[in-house]
């Protein structure tokens, strides 16, 4: 009956789900390029999982390298384009070293090193003869790089810097990859000419020999040891006792350093230096789409499986998919996965763009993709994490066994909301950039990109709904304007309360909470908005189009009703209209319900990439759970477990040996 279960939820499915899956990935031809690489995956048995549970720290770590060479030997064999590897590693699931070499050190020497410096670093990143770093965070700083304390010091008499961790504060750590394999970090720290301080600037420094891997004079190195989740990445620490580097070694896109010893800066913007950041918080939003897409495919599926209640000796009891208080923690999630995604489409191309431009010394873009990465990079990665742990609540008891996927898909992604920048920190960035934006309006600056509405509203005297009937709300671009107006309204209500203050940076520190209720908002309507651009393409696929309608709808309603106290206080909803929405959104429900098995299995998991008994494509959970109780579980090795003659047979004799075992510990 379980397996049946989705086999009639397919047959009853209202679009062609391969269409969907071909606009859920950006296209055909990627499309095509992502299903290869996860057929890689899901073939390769190098690449069979692993339990993280059960396995060592040192098994795991093994095996995150046996994968990274894996993956390694089928770039070079198909000759896979670096978005291909990428692609690649993602379906294979294992972090590893190789994650921050291409997402991190790369993408820092291409946004930060000159030309010369590019011609002779990259060939060698690039064709994995040195394996790089980005050591940047420090034990006693994370988020503040300005407090950074590590020193580079030049030495002119040498022509080489000199690298000290004064402090322990200063240490560097978390830095994946650096702890056990790379042979080289670029380095975060205080450049000293003199007895002058110059801020922090980047630096390539060698840590092992590339002929046997021991550590460098002066570089002590190591793990940082057992995390929550992802323990076959190396995070490091690193500390310096008079490392000598040459002097060319530092980054000089932004600004050089002669050999006398003349500190010079070039004409680029210091933002350039978030470029490394940015690239990684551009993966960091379709990875969150991703890894929330995961634990919803898990949770529909299983939910379509399961039944409870309400059933007789004839009637089988009810789907808890059919449940209303289900469907209500389920199906905003799985709107939400469609709203990242299309978001994160649009973060690529912008990712691209930005690359482009800068080649070109075009740096007129910049703040706003910093922006954009900084703010969505926090809103996807908590609605995300906090999604992953909903769905494993959904499934039950059975969503705790580490066998379900959910906790170790739960543990590895959580990290997300704290590396690359943590989110609250984010949220009051782009606070401050909104802020601005908006005080620049008020003086006649247009605004333009992601925050054009802060212009383009302030001229508007339409900040209400007219709504009277239910089905008003079903409007695609009126609830577009409907965010625009809610987060100009909380940019105007923050605005005014910051002006009263001393001055502008007291005024967002007094004022942190609301900031980042502001920022936040401001990064929903992102998300809606790219959804909304998304419907306006030609979409092809029978029904594909109705059912991305109707996820916009909910995603977007379940939101107002989620923040109902803004729209009610900005007057742009009534009271009676706030219950109309609620009214909608079940009518919304039971449109969902009748396709969402196929809506999950438009992402295209395979069964090797979700990794679940709870989750499989063949609805066969109850088989699966009971074969994964018994394989590689040492436990059910023995019939008689051990310990049972030294403290179960005394106490069920009668003879209280428990307590005397204890006596002898």
């Amino acid at each position: 009956m379980e397996m049946e279960a989705l086999i009639t939820e397919r047959q009853n499915a209202e679009f062609d789900v391969r269409s969907l899956k071909v606009v859920f990935w950006g296209g055909e031809q990627n499309f095509e390029m992502v299903s290869r690489m996860a057929a890689i995956a899901a073939t390769d048995p190098v690449f069979e999982r692993v339990d993280q549970v059960a396995t060592s720290r040192t098994d795991l770590f093994k095996s995150g390298l046996r994968k990274a060479a894996r993956v390694r030997q089928h770039v070079l064999d198909l000759s896979l384009s670096d978005r291909e590897a990428y692609i690649l590693r993602t379906f294979v699931d294992e972090r590893s070293y190789a994650d921050l070499h291409w997402n991190m050190f790369i993408p820092a020497l291409e946004g930060q090193a000159t030309e010369e410096q590019q011609e002779y670093w990259l060939p060698l990143a690039r064709g994995m003869k040195i394996i790089g770093c980005y050591a940047q965070t420090e034990l006693g700083h994370g988020s503040n790089v300005r407090g950074l304390e590590t020193t580079a010091t030049f030495d002119p008499t040498k022509d080489e810097f000199i690298l000290e961790s004064p402090t322990i504060t200063s240490i560097k750590w978390w830095p994946g990859g650096l702890g056990k394999v790379a042979t080289h970090a670029l380095v975060q720290a205080r450049l000293i000419i003199g007895k002058e301080d110059y801020g922090i600037h980047a630096f390539i420094v060698q840590l092992r020999y590339l002929e046997n891997h021991k550590t460098l004079p002066g570089v002590i190195v190591g793990d940082i040891g057992t995390k929550y989740g992802n323990n076959t990445v190396d995070n490091g620490f690193l500390c310096f006792q008079s490392v000598h580097i040459p002097r060319m070694n530092m980054l000089m896109r932004i600004s050089e350093v002669t050999k006398q010893g003349i500190y010079k800066s070039h004409p680029v913007p210091r933002g350039i230096l978030y470029g490394a950041m940015v690239t990684a918080r551009e993966i960091i939003i379709s990875e969150a789409s991703i890894s929330l897409s995961r634990a919803v495919t898990i949770a529909v599926r299983y939910s379509a499986v399961r039944r409870q209640f309400g059933g007789s000796k004839h009637v089988p009891e009810e789907q808890v998919l059919n449940y209303v208080t289900q469907q209500k923690r389920l199906f905003p999630l799985l709107a939400a996965v469609y709203a990242f995604q299309f978001t994160a489409q649009w973060m690529r191309w912008l990712y691209e763009d930005i690359q482009e431009r800068l080649k070109k010394n075009d740096f007129s873009t910049l703040a706003e993709v910093h922006s954009c990465t900084a703010g969505l990079k926090a809103l996807t990665t908590s609605v995300a994490a906090a999604g992953i742990e909903e769905c494993r609540k959904l499934c039950g008891g059975h969503g705790y066994l580490c066998s379900s996927g959910l906790p170790d898909l739960y543990t590895n992604y959580l990290p997300s909301c704290t590396y690359e920048g943590e989110n609250i920190i984010l949220y009051r960035e782009v606070g401050r950039i909104l802020l601005k934006t908006f005080a620049d309006s008020q003086k006649g600056i247009d605004s333009s990109g992601t925050m054009a509405y802060i212009s383009s509203l302030n001229n508007s005297n339409v900040n209400s709904c007219a709504a009277v009937e239910g089905k008003e709300f079903f409007d695609e671009r009126g609830l577009l304007h409907a965010f625009e107006i809610r987060s100009l309204w909380l940019i105007q209500q923050c605005a005014d309360k910051v002006s009263k203050t001393a001055d502008f940076q007291a005024g967002l520190d007094e004022y942190a909470v609301e900031i980042v209720e502001m920022a936040q908002a401001h990064c929903q309507l992102i998300t809606i908005s790219k959804f909304h651009d998304k419907l306006q393409e030609n979409i092809p696929g029978s029904g594909v189009k109705e059912q991305l309608v109707t996820l916009y709808y909910l995603y977007a309603l379940s939101l107002m009703v989620e923040h109902v106290g803004d729209f009610l206080s900005a007057r742009y909803l009534t009271v009676m209209q706030a219950n109309l929405v609620q009214k909608q959104i079940i009518v919304l429900y039971k449109k969902i319900r009748m396709n969402a098995v196929a809506l999950v299995d438009a992402f295209n998991h395979t069964d090797h990439f979700l990794g679940s008994t709870l989750g499989s494509y063949d609805g066969d959970a109850y088989n699966h759970l009971y074969k994964k109780a018994w394989k590689n579980n040492p436990l059910n090795d023995t019939l008689i477990p051990e310990g049972y003659e030294e403290y179960l047979r005394p106490i069920l004799s009668g003879q209280h040996g428990g307590q005397l075992a204890l006596s002898k510990l």
